[in-house]
């Protein structure tokens, strides 16, 4: 069952790089209205469809609310121009600007009440920035494949996705999440081939992060190896990890029972105990 058999598809403008942008995302269970609110951050070829139904699972089976959203370039939210060019920092923009542009577009007050936010791939590292920017206005995260460093497993995995972009019927299938699947695409595999993209790394900044953390990484992610969330740990050691059998890059499609009970517990545990101190 797809995201939108569960909930339709809103739209809302905001103002990003000089230009109106707009953002396709989608409201779960908007009648819970006094629970805590799930925002969900989607892979770097990933959409609000894209997540299917597993954000509807996660805030019932938490009694939460969810917001999923498309970021600019993909779904149906605006798509990123031909000759525009993602930068080293596009994920510190998404976290900086975009997302906090969205909350406030949308009515979010993430002072009274800080959601709670939930990554994948690209979408977790996004919360990761988040996480440190903003330790005020996040209740905790859950990221899934998140990265920290940019490995040579990553970087010849997308070489390989390239390849079959061009070769195979992966277009059409993507075409399937995006109006414009090339927008897509080549905004996040043209600057994660950059070369001097090698030596981007978020490993210093992350170490601010004060929420509840849980990082979550399948044993067979064939875009990061283990080191990725090991590393988190290192440097915020409150972070609780789960390491998936059986999974590849994508828990929430390999494991989703495993990673709903996980996800579930882990809110729940810090909705009665509160934001931990990390200091």
């Amino acid at each position: 069952m797809g995201a939108s058999a569960l909930a339709a598809s809103e739209f809302v403008e905001i103002d990003w790089r000089g230009r109106r942008v707009r953002i396709e995302h989608q409201w779960l269970a908007p009648q819970r209205s006094s629970a805590p609110l799930i925002v969900f951050l989607h892979e770097g070829l990933g959409s609000a469809a894209m997540w299917k139904d597993f954000p509807q699972r996660l805030c019932d089976a938490a009694q939460c609310r969810g917001l999923v959203y498309s970021r600019p370039g993909y779904g149906r939210s605006t798509p990123r121009a031909a000759e525009e060019a993602w930068g080293l920092d596009f994920m510190h923009r998404q976290a900086h600007e975009v997302l906090p542009a969205l909350l406030q577009a949308l009515g979010i007050d993430t002072t009274a009440q800080p959601p709670w936010l939930f990554g994948h791939s690209d979408g977790a590292s996004i919360t990761l920035l988040f996480a440190a920017k903003y330790p005020a206005q996040i209740a905790g995260a859950i990221v899934l494949a998140p990265h920290i460093v940019v490995e040579d497993l990553s970087v010849a995995s997308i070489e390989s996705a390239r390849q079959a972009y061009v070769e195979t019927d992966l277009r059409q299938r993507l075409a399937r999440y995006h109006d414009d699947p090339d927008s897509a695409f080549w905004g996040w595999n043209r600057i994660w081939l950059h070369p001097p993209f090698r030596d981007w790394s978020i490993e210093r900044e992350i170490e601010s992060i004060a929420c509840p953390l849980l990082a979550v990484q399948g044993l067979d992610d064939e875009y990061g190896t283990l080191e990725q969330i090991r590393g988190i740990v290192r440097r915020v050691p409150h972070t609780e990890l789960l390491e998936l059998p059986d999974c590849g890059h994508s828990p929430q499609r390999d494991q989703p029972d495993a990673l709903l009970e996980a996800s579930v517990a882990f809110i729940a545990r810090h909705r009665r105990t509160g934001a931990v101190d990390a200091r």
